[in-house]
């Protein structure tokens, strides 16, 4: 794997300690820390995963060399099965592969059982612009609610020691089914930050937390003789906010989509076969549009990702889909298609009518009759709530019936109790098939 820049090698690193906490499975520690030994830094990254995997080392190839100070990667690796701390150093700056790698004494563990990874490595950069770097990256690791994971950036300066954040490892999940649910509480905290940034909550906004609506979505490829099988895990939210309110993240940042990337659990840009995908959804089937599409991840914690591939790109465009008729299906009314939404402005009129026929009669028994099948106690309710329980109703008939379903011609009840009851008409009145 080529490595470039400093971006490249500190997220590598990263994402290789990140991935053998979650090969543990269990309460865990990744821990990254800068001390600065003038004229370099030095940058130790570690866990207590489930030991290193050596030739995630041994196929770095490093063509940038001015960044690093003596070219050389100091590893501490042990296993809990293992009876050894195992010293090892890589050297970047060496052409020759079987070279790179040297093996050191090794500490013996006097019978205790653990296991972790320590990489330390020495850069000729700015502390502060690291310390940015990896906050960034960091935190959006956190976004993952990756519960069992403790993160920690330790910043050594001045004699002094600065822990920037420690996740909680010891919280636990309402649910371990999949990875989605933890992946949309994440995302659902950095929508509600002021501007989708990853600080700074925003009250004006957010304060109740109604205005976000979510959807996910889960495609799995079959395991084969060539491959495992892959995952693709997809969660849409849309805020809802009105551009009027002078407080508002839409009038200060306007109005866009954000896309995160996360490849094994790393962020990361999004790969080319991905992004065909994304835009490949007709969108204006579900009353959107994409106009400003923004992707975080370009900022300054970048990973490379494979290039286009069929598999990642059926998998992407049937997550994506289903995580939209998910979101549909939770909420009603929403992400209707332009048609559907042209049909529903003459729902409220259309409600109006209805139920000033309901109201205006002086058939008791009709009245009952037609409030029992809106789901009304009593014929005693005020007009505009008879009004409103109609308008709904049409709304999520048509609703329904949006829902990409063509070549069907029986639409969905309006009341709830059967085809033959009365108004069942309204739903193939207003086809939108």
């Amino acid at each position: 794997m080529a490595v470039n820049s400093v971006e490249d090698i500190l997220n590598l690193l990263i994402s290789s300690a990140f991935r053998r906490c979650r090969m543990l499975d269990d309460l865990c520690r990744l821990s990254v820390s800068l001390k600065p030994t003038r004229p370099s830094v030095l940058i130790s990254v570690s866990d207590t995963g489930t030991g290193n995997i050596l030739e995630e080392f041994s196929e770095l190839e490093y063509k940038n060399n001015r960044i690093l100070s003596d070219g050389l990667l100091s590893v501490m690796t042990t296993s809990s099965s293992d009876k050894e701390i195992h010293h090892l150093k890589f050297d970047l700056k060496e052409v020759v592969a079987s070279r790179r790698l040297v093996r050191l004494p090794s500490v013996t563990k006097s019978g205790a059982k653990f296991s972790g990874t320590e990489v330390s490595l020495s850069l000729y950069e700015e502390i502060d612009g690291l310390v940015t770097m990896l906050h960034l990256y960091l935190q959006k690791i956190l976004l993952l609610k990756a519960f069992k994971i403790a993160i920690e950036l330790i910043v050594e300066s001045g004699g002094g020691t600065k822990s920037f954040f420690l996740q909680n490892a010891c919280s636990t999940p309402a649910t371990n089914a999949v990875n989605s649910y933890n992946l949309t509480l994440g995302l659902e905290e950095y929508v509600s930050k002021h501007g989708n940034k990853l600080t700074e909550a925003c009250h004006s906004c957010f304060s109740t937390g109604k205005n976000l609506k979510v959807g996910t979505g889960v495609a799995c490829s079959k395991e084969n003789h060539q491959n495992s099988g892959q995952v693709m895990e997809v969660v849409i939210i849309i805020s809802n906010m009105s551009m009027l309110d002078q407080s508002s993240c839409s009038r200060l940042y306007g109005r866009r989509t954000e896309v995160l990337y996360f490849n094994d659990f790393s962020p990361c840009s999004m790969p080319q076969s991905s992004l065909e995908a994304l835009n490949s959804i007709d969108w204006k089937n579900y009353g959107l549009v994409l106009k400003i599409l923004v992707f975080p991840q370009h900022d300054a914690s970048t990973l490379p990702c494979s290039h286009s591939n069929r598999t990642d790109r059926y998998l992407t465009r049937k997550a994506l889909k289903l995580a939209l008729s998910d979101l549909k299906k939770r909420n009603t009314g929403t992400l209707l298609s332009e048609r559907a939404v042209k049909i529903c402005n003459y729902a409220p009129d259309l409600a109006k009518t209805i139920s000033g026929l309901i109201m205006s009669s002086l058939d008791l028994n009709f009245k009952r009759e037609c409030f029992s099948l809106l789901g009304l106690p009593s014929p005693e309710c005020e007009k505009d709530i008879v009004e409103n329980c109609i308008k709904d109703k049409i709304v999520s008939v048509i609703a329904t019936n949006d829902s990409g379903r063509r070549g069907t011609k029986e639409a969905p009840a309006l009341f709830e109790q059967g085809p033959k009851k009365a108004f069942q008409g309204v739903g193939e009145y207003f086809d939108t098939s």
